[in-house]
This record gives C-alpha cells, structure tokens and sequence, in this order.
C-alpha cells in the first residue's frame, strides 16, 4: 500500500497571534548558577548583562566558566593618547589596481597599526553587584547560593533573580529604563536588616586591550579618575574621567543608607534600616541628569516599551506543529528578536557582540551591517533598520575622501570602524562587499515604507555608494568583461587579496546593487545612469569548475582543495541572501549539495553561515534541507539559554548568527519577490503548521 501524499506546510487560518503567549512560553527561566547564560536588560542603546544574583557580583567566576557579565552603552567611546601622531597613512602598503600604484592601509604590523585599531574603543563604564554575606561574615560565593531561580520574563523586560543564602531567601528584580541608560533593582530580603546585603559600584580602567575577542576588565587603579562631585541623603554623583572621555554614574535610593569608598574606584552602599526592602536606580550619562526615575516609574516604561515592541512587526507561531525541532526553532526566533532589539537598536551601529562583551575594540565592522539589521525591516520595524543608515549618512564626508584618494568616484565604506568612521588598519582596506550593503538596507527600509521620503533622505547613501561599485569595476580589455579585483579580499577571507578576481557573491552583489540603484534613480525622476548599464551588461559571468561555483575566478579550487573549503561559503549568498542575479539555478542546486557534502565545517565556521545556507535552500525549493542546517548542531550554531550563540571558543556573543537566523526564518515564512507558494522555506511533510503576520517578501 502506498503512502498517502505528503502534505504541505500549512499556514494556519486562524485568528491574530496571540503573542503574549508566543513570547512568554520562551521567558528565560534557569534553575542553577552556572556562568554560561547570563541574563541581560537593555534598551537598545545600552545593555545590562547579570549573573544569577540579578547584578554583576560573580564577574571574575563567569569570566572563567562561562560568559562575562558587563555594562556597555553603544555612545561611550575613549581613545588613549597618541603622542606619536600616528596615521592612517603609516599603515599603507602598495597594491597594484588597474595598473597603477594605490597605497591602502592594510600593513597591520606597522608600528601605528596596533594605535589605530585599538582606539577609539568602547568602555565599561562601571559594574554593580552585591556583597553578600553567610552567617559567619565572610562574603558568600557563588557556591553558596542555593535554590536558584531566574527568570527573564521577555514581554516585560524584567529580571527575577531568587535564591538563598544559609536558609534565607533573597529576591531581586533588576529593569533597565527605555529612554535612559539606567537600571532600577528591588531587593526583598531579610538579609538587609542583618546587614549581610550590600551594593557594590566597581569602575575599571578599561578592557585590557592586549585582546581583542572578549577582554577581561582592567582593574588597574591608575590612569583613571572616579570623583564624588554629589552626595546627599538619597543621591550620589561620580564624575568619571579617563583621558579625554567625562561620563556620569549616578546612584539614588529610597530607604536609609550608608555610602562608603571602600578602595580606589570602588565603593560600598550598605542599607542601613531594618526594611526587608530595597531599591536602588544606577544611571550613565554624558552628564549628570536633574532627576532619576524611581524604580516603579522605570518598571512601568519598561512594561509598556517592551508590550509595544512585541504587538508591532511580525510574528510567527509554530505551535501547531509536530517536528519536534519546530518549537526550537520558535524559541531562537523569540530570543533573537529580544536580543537584537536590546543591542543592535542603538546609536551606533553594533559590534558583532553586541552590547554583551566587546570584541575588535567594540568596533563595528560594515559588512556585517546587513546580518545585525536587515531583519528589522523584513520583520516589519524598518525603524530600527533605518539606525546604521544614519551613520552611513553621517559617514558620507569621510567615504567620499576615502574613494578620492584610491582614484574612485563616489563614496567607499570603511569595513572596520569607530564612531568617526576612520578605517582600522589591515585587509580591512581591501573587502569589497561592504560596499553595496547600505543599498540593500535601503531598499528593504524603502519596501517597507515606501515613500518620496525615504527616497529623499538615503538618495545619496545609495547613489554614491553606486557610483564608487562602478568605479571599482574595472574593464577587461582582452576578454570585453568588467571585473572585480585585485586588490580584494573577498567575503571568504582565506586568499590571497593582491591576487583574487572576481568571486562570485561580490559579483552577484554589484549586479544587484547597481539595478537596485537604477531603481532609485528612476523612483526619483532621475535618468538611468549609462555607465552602471554597461556594467550591468557585461559584467563577468559567476566563475565556475566542473559544474559548481567556486569562490573566486582567480583561484577556482574550491570543491578540489579541502584548504578551501572552510570559512563562509558565500558562492551560495547570490541565490539566497541575493535574489539571484548572474545565477543559473542548476548550478547554483548542484553547489548547494556540494557545500552541504564536503563543506570543512570543523575548520572555521561561522554562525551566520547556517542561516545563509538555508536561504539558498530555500529559494532552491529545498525546505527540508533549509530547516535541517538552520538547525543543525554544529560548530558555532549552538544558542544557549540565553539565546547568544558563541563563536569559537572566545567570542562570548555573536549577533550577526541572530539577525541572520530572524531573516533567514522571514524568507523561509513570508517567500521573496515572485514566490508562489505560502511558507516556502518549510517541509511539506505535515509536520509544520504556521502562523505568520507583518512579515516583508525578501527581492
């Protein structure tokens, strides 16, 4: 007898998502103090990241066991001194482009390198945690919390921290301000009156710079100052200073308190009536506010900031469905969604960590752009999509010197960089498909809005960012192509960048990005520029080898030579991250099963990698093969409580893995322009059952 045939993934008719219901049944909930998944609270623009006593009281035992806990604000940047003058310009090599000399700054050992990547950097502005003592008098450890309970309650944006101490419970319910960078904490316990409770504020020097994926903090005494400039009954001011950057923590209190330094930079509030009671606000500011919010007042904004964000946008709801991965994957998209509105919504672009750790000196690297918030536009809040492209109008001066000085036209993105928008030295200088990344932004912030507006404020991100891809196309005289490179270090960064010719995402990308910049010339009752057509229409084809894309013309052994088969493998990202352009869909299906077969994914893998497979999957007809390496367990691809996905091993967070999974899960859900079947990223063997709403289409 044969089996009946299978069904299709269905798109549940039903009524409007409940999705109170939806978030809360991933609220983070842990029962032990282990240090790998501490809980953060955010506002998009600063983040508060606390171990099990709902502060940062255990740092130095989550730093070694697990995941550190710190404070960081997207705005508070330091830069040391630099009596040596250094410049971009020491840091130059000489590559040869278009047969002439062109100086970028990519020599990475030169003695101004170090300087120039390390600063500006982002800095901790302060630690808060508790002294907590047992019965004796000594300060408890984290082995004597017992009876540990936490939850993160995700629609609300409050943390419960409750455990015990020798027998006597404590509770603590930590909220961090919408609108400012400030934390609200209630402490219920009897241990207040006992006087085994009390506040600790800790201010280090910086991260120790001599790392540059998740630095410990540098507790040095010197080289810092923390004032007391304020102190009354309820109130205390610090003003801090290191170098040139000034920022303000304040603190307030209800109830009666004893303030105290106890050591340099380090000081004590130690309640001092017999309440079972407590509440504190911690606050950072350029300067010091005239009035703090009361803990009830931050945890109202709280509430209604955090409700307001989940009820707009989209929503998807897989609790019909009976693959045993489908409510897995409902709590990556629900963590993911929390996690990236909490970090990468600021203003500044985010560093890869977010506003957990820092990693590259908390810089942010512009071919990333896309990963951290491309799905805030697709999931219908193009709100906060529209945050780095302020920067990149801001930026615009700056790039349209940098493209002068290569002999470019237009405006060229530096790849990794502060608020200033200076390039960091390295092969940084030479990556390409950075380039394009603020027009697809655009355009998706465009789709969901569409407006005269929206075309008026980016029009020129978007067509100078065109016009410098045009000038970085070069013509090929004796073949009649245009081509990319060399110099290019392209996205699967293992070659060799004075040799590489044109890989196949990056040519992909400019085909797509100079139609798409066609598009918004004429949107804007502007001719189509002649030039971009020609390129358009004779650009290199996407280079090939038996039948499979290969990552670059110029060294086609991808699939022959195990060496290059590890990093990103972006000769799938032009069908799939991209619509398709250049691609021919059979080869693109024969690659994908390659990939899927003999990609080293051991070696070097990344967690934007698996969501970037799933979509050329997806877009190839293949749902099955899209959910299983969306979810497949392996390097890189593991999201913990807490929703963070680590990266090999000292990359305590990495956010482009969530962004990407939340427009991966967009695709796969809502489809892409011309599209035809409902959910076409999902199995159609019964086993899912969907509902979906306020999602966007993908080009």
């Amino acid at each position: 007898m044969s089996a009946p045939p299978a069904e299709p993934a269905k798109r549940v008719p039903a009524a409007r998502i409940d999705r109170r219901a939806l978030v809360q049944r991933h609220n983070v909930v842990l029962r032990s103090a282990g240090a790998t998944s501490p809980l953060s609270v955010g506002n998009g623009d600063f983040t508060f990241t606390a171990d099990v006593t709902g502060l940062q009281t255990f740092y130095d035992d989550y730093r070694r066991n697990g995941m550190p806990v710190e404070t960081l604000a997207g705005w508070l940047w330091h830069a040391y001194p630099n009596p040596h003058h250094y410049r971009l310009a020491d840091t130059y090599k000489t590559y040869s482009t278009n047969g002439r000399p062109v100086g970028y700054p990519a020599d990475e050992n030169a003695p101004a390198a170090s300087w120039l990547r390390e600063n500006p950097q982002r800095f901790p502005p302060g630690q808060v945690g508790f002294l907590l003592k047992r019965p004796d008098g000594a300060p408890a450890a984290l082995d004597d919390l017992k009876d540990v309970s936490q939850t993160l309650d995700l629609w609300t944006g409050i943390l419960a921290s409750r455990y015990s101490i020798a027998g006597t419970p404590v509770e603590v319910t930590t909220i961090c301000h919408p609108q400012s960078d400030t934390i609200a904490v209630r402490v219920n316990s009897a241990l207040l009156s006992r006087r085994r409770i009390a506040i600790t504020l800790a201010f280090p020097a910086n991260h120790r710079m001599s790392k540059k994926l998740t630095p410990a903090l540098d507790w040095s005494a010197e080289g810092h100052e923390t004032r007391l400039v304020r102190k009354s009954a309820a109130r205390a001011d610090f003003l801090r200073t290191i170098d040139s950057t000034t920022y303000t923590v304040s603190l307030a209190w209800s109830g009666a308190a004893k303030l105290a330094e106890v050591s340099k930079h380090h000081f004590q509030l130690t309640p001092a009536g017999n309440a079972a009671s407590f509440e504190f606000v911690w606050s950072i500011a350029r300067t010091p506010p005239r009035a703090l919010p009361s803990f009830a007042e931050t945890k109202a904004a709280s509430v209604a900031a955090w409700e307001k964000f989940w009820q707009s946008g989209g929503a998807i709801d897989f609790s019909g469905s009976s693959d045993p991965r489908a409510f897995e994957l409902e709590r990556r998209i629900v963590l993911s969604q929390y996690l990236t509105r909490m970090q990468s919504a600021g203003t500044e672009p985010p560093q890869e960590s977010g506003l957990t750790v820092n990693t590259w000196y908390g810089k942010f690297h512009t071919e990333m752009v896309w990963w951290h918030t491309a799905h805030f536009a697709l999931w219908n809040r193009p709100e906060f999509a529209e945050l780095p492209l302020q920067w990149f109008q801001q930026d615009l001066p700056a790039a349209r010197a940098t493209a002068k000085e290569r002999g470019l036209r237009g405006a060229r993105w530096p790849k990794m960089a502060g608020p200033e928008g200076r390039e960091s030295p390295g092969g940084n200088a030479l990556i390409f498909w950075n380039q394009p990344q603020p027009i697809y932004l655009a355009e998706l912030v465009y789709r969901a809005r569409p407006s005269a507006a929206i075309l008026e404020k980016y029009k020129d991100v978007v067509l100078e960012t065109a016009e410098c891809m045009a000038s970085l196309a070069s013509w090929d005289a004796s073949r009649r192509r245009y081509v990319l490179g060399p110099p290019l270090w392209i996205s699967q960064e293992i070659y060799d960048p004075a040799r590489s010719r044109n890989p196949a995402f990056e040519l992909s990308y400019w085909a797509f990005g100079l139609k798409v910049a066609q598009q918004w010339r004429e949107r804007l009752g502007m001719n189509r520029n002649p030039q971009w057509d020609e390129i358009l229409q004779n650009l290199s084809p996407l280079p090939t080898a038996d039948g499979l894309y290969v990552a670059l013309e110029s060294t086609p052994d991808t699939f022959t030579n195990r060496a290059s088969r590890h990093d990103h493998p972006t000769m799938l990202a032009p069908l799939g991250l991209l619509p398709g352009d250049l691609v021919d869909r059979d080869t693109m299906r024969a690659t994908l099963h390659a990939v899927l077969e003999l990609w080293d994914w051991e070696t070097k893998i990344w967690g934007w990698d698996y969501p970037l497979i799933a979509m050329t999957a997806a877009r190839l007809g293949e749902p099955e093969a899209a959910v299983d390496i969306l979810l497949r367990d392996g390097p890189n691809n593991r999201y913990l409580a807490n929703g963070h996905v680590p990266q090999r091993g000292n990359i305590a967070a990495y956010l482009p893995a969530n962004g990407a999974l939340l427009s991966a899960a967009a695709l796969m859900a809502a489809g892409w322009d011309g599209s035809r079947e409902d959910l076409p990223g999902f199995p159609k063997d019964g086993k899912w059952q969907i509902r979906y709403e306020g999602l966007e289409k993908m080009p």
